[in-house]
């Protein structure tokens, strides 16, 4: 059975209780007899395993930036045969 935290809105008093999914929340503060209502908390969600941009895409110490798996650095990329080509017949064209 989940644990619900609620809390009222008379003395700000917070308390859990264990329910069922199927039972009626509860209505009024134990301590003050003050409404009560449900807080909800966001869960936080962790990504490991492939398949996940934060885990395949690793961030650049230098840049701090992400970078692609497989890309080339600008520096001392070599160019593809067909870039080779296409650049070569662009120099003999000037």
């Amino acid at each position: 059975m989940p644990v619900y935290e609620y809390e009222c809105s008379r003395c700000r008093c917070r308390f859990e209780r264990r329910q069922g999914f199927d039972e009626e929340p509860v209505g009024l503060c134990p301590r003050c007899r003050g409404r009560v209502r449900r807080v909800i908390h966001s869960v936080p969600i962790v990504f490991k395993g492939s398949g996940f941009y934060t885990t395949d895409y690793p961030r650049d110490p230098g840049t701090g930036r992400t970078r692609n798996k497989g890309a080339k650095e600008e520096k001392g990329e070599s160019p593809t045969p067909e870039r080779a080509k296409v650049e070569s017949t662009a120099s003999e064209g000037k």
